[in-house]
């Protein structure tokens, strides 16, 4: 079973930053892409970024661009998701998930394997 690990969330002043972290706890045997998505309370969960499994290629969603920046480690089975500038309708709870294929995808049911989400709040 893969189970993903999240940390790094909390609370920050608006145009401050985080870093979060998640990490595979077990090898999925598979060459996988990994993504961010996000909650606020009472929206859907929505698409952040993604990012290949070889790290190459990265997409974002329009309103982070330029502000997140999404990364990889895999000798460590971990993806990272620096946040600069937050802005206060950044607030959500952040999932990562594996996608059980190199390539990335916005889609949110295309992802096999999610961790169990982190808080982040900015305030204004």
């Amino acid at each position: 079973q893969v189970q993903l690990v999240e940390s790094g969330g909390g609370l920050v002043q608006a145009g401050g930053s985080l870093r979060l972290s998640c990490t595979i706890s077990s090898r999925t045997g598979i060459n996988y892409a990994m993504g961010w998505f996000r909650q606020a309370p009472g929206k859907e969960r929505e698409f952040v970024a993604t990012i290949t499994y070889g790290g190459t290629s990265t997409y974002y969603e329009d309103s982070v661009e330029g502000r997140f920046t999404i990364s990889r480690d895999n000798a460590k089975n971990t993806v990272y998701l620096q946040m600069n500038s937050l802005k206060p309708e950044d607030t959500a709870v952040y999932y990562c998930a594996v996608l059980a294929a190199p390539w990335g995808s916005r889609g949110l049911n295309d992802y096999d394997y999610w961790g169990q989400g982190t808080q982040v709040t900015v305030s204004s």
